[in-house]
């Protein structure tokens, strides 16, 4: 599992600009504790690599039982999320002293972890040019 907190710990930066997608992200299960919903978009390149910058990013308030995220300026293409609900606003996924997760996650298709993240072909989907919209339910 620490290699699913290190996964988590890029998913702050930026999003591009001047290109030619949005997505809209609808994260249900959202816990009542509120905080912060930090989502990060990945292509395959960048999936593994615990330090790789998304191609795109947001944090917004958590907020019960979906929260919308509108990812914008997207070059079209192939795509995995990866995202948690940061209860305490630390800027980091918190777990337990055996790795073991404390706040809700969630990967794009509600692909599951085993034993650390899952790979990017269990969550890839495509970004066509003009609007997209996915549904992720938070574990």
């Amino acid at each position: 599992m620490k290699a699913l907190a290190a996964a988590f710990l890029m998913m702050a930066l930026p999003v591009q600009s001047g290109l030619a997608a949005t997505l809209t992200v609808h994260v249900s299960a959202i816990d009542k504790k509120g905080g912060t919903l930090r989502v990060s978009l990945y292509d395959q390149a960048g999936w593994d690599k615990d330090d790789d910058t998304p191609i795109a990013s947001a944090n917004v308030p958590a907020a019960m039982p979906v929260t919308t995220v509108t990812l914008k300026d997207i070059k079209p293409g192939v795509y995995g999320i990866k995202l948690f609900q940061d209860y305490n606003n630390n800027g980091r996924f918190d777990q337990n002293f055996l790795g073991l997760p404390l706040e809700r996650y969630g990967f794009s298709r509600d692909a599951a972890p085993r034993l650390s993240q899952p790979s990017f072909d269990r969550t890839k989907f495509t970004v066509g040019d003009g609007d997209n919209e996915i549904t992720i339910r938070l574990q």
